[in-house]
């Protein structure tokens, strides 16, 4: 059991980790050592996440997340299978950390009357400004 949050543990089996190669400028081994990690996790159907994490979660990940709710995780920062494997487990607990925080929500304020007063006085200002700018009509003599 990975524990992401106090209330929230994910279990090793929903996790799927599959070694690829990375696509990287070449080098002697970039075509013969798998180092890169895919994680795939899926959202959709992980009994370990609540409903409003869940939908959250599909939320911040964006185009990591396929049409079927499978959260992809690539990995290839660094030269070893153990660390990129760490990698991209740290960043899958660090996405559901953030679903998981609640939004704090809006409270509606209303502009002060002094902040009303100047930007309405900003904006007489910028008027003058360009109406300074006109040419000036010829004047008749």
């Amino acid at each position: 059991m990975i524990q992401v949050t106090p209330d929230i543990a994910i279990d090793e089996s929903e996790i799927q980790l599959e070694f690829i190669r990375a696509s990287k400028p070449g080098g002697q081994k970039v075509n013969k050592v798998a180092t890169a990690v895919q994680l795939r996790f899926d959202v959709g159907n992980s009994p370990s996440l609540p409903e409003d994490v869940r939908e959250r979660l599909v939320h911040l990940a964006g185009r990591r997340i396929t049409q079927d709710g499978v959260l992809i995780i690539r990995a290839q920062r660094f030269r070893t299978q153990d660390r990129n494997h760490e990698d991209a487990i740290e960043r899958l607990i660090e996405l559901i950390r953030k679903a998981a925080a609640r939004p704090k929500p809006r409270r509606r304020t209303r502009p002060t009357l002094a902040s009303k007063r100047r930007r309405l006085e900003d904006k007489r200002r910028r008027g003058e400004k360009k109406r300074a700018r006109r040419p000036v009509p010829p004047s008749e003599d």
